[in-house]
């Protein structure tokens, strides 16, 4: 294993990262994004790490300050809202699929020769 992860950068999106939600204000998002840095200012641990519907992840000032100057872009801050919004419930990336579809590739089009 090679320890990448590939699901770091969506665990890493800024709404994520700042613990509000895509609808917040402008000022909700700064005010989240200092009261970050100054607790990691001050060393807390609760504030290095947060939970995303992806899995934990940690933060560090730089990155809180990274994601500020992303949502502070209005083209920037449209694609973040939009991949939040996306992002699955918890547990879809663990479950298994239920049955293999055996005539997956037939209904596709394809056909064994």
């Amino acid at each position: 294993m090679n320890g990448h992860d590939p699901l770091a950068a969506w665990r890493g999106n800024p709404f994520f990262l700042l613990e509000v939600s895509p609808q917040a204000s402008r000022t909700e998002v700064e005010r989240a994004g200092q009261r970050l840095i100054a607790l990691l200012a001050v060393g807390s641990a609760s504030a290095a790490r947060y939970d995303t519907p992806l899995g934990p992840a940690t933060r560090d000032a730089d990155a809180v300050r990274q994601a500020l100057a992303t949502l502070r872009d209005p083209n920037e801050r449209a694609i973040q809202e939009l991949w939040a919004e996306v992002t699955p419930s918890k547990g879809i990336w663990s479950e298994p699929a239920a049955q293999p579809w055996k005539a997956a590739l037939r209904a596709l089009g394809w056909s064994a020769k």
